[in-house]
């Protein structure tokens, strides 16, 4: 599995190669499908690590003493 940096590398050298002028049509609509898919991907890895994250705060402030 790829890294979430990684992922969003892809996606950066993607955006860039779009914006070439000699891309064809057929070439675009493929780095976008692609691009969009790496983005896709990364946005999930975000989402859970952010559940990860907000399991972990609850058992720490359930753990704490009062």
């Amino acid at each position: 599995m790829e890294k979430f940096e990684t992922k969003i590398e892809k996606a950066k050298a993607i955006l860039e190669r779009l914006l070439e002028p000699d891309v064809s049509l057929e070439e675009s609509l493929k780095l976008y499908k692609e691009g969009a898919g790496s983005l896709k991907e990364a946005q999930k890895m975000l989402e859970e690590a952010k559940l990860l994250y907000e399991e972990m705060q609850e058992k720490n402030t359930q753990e704490e003493p009062s």
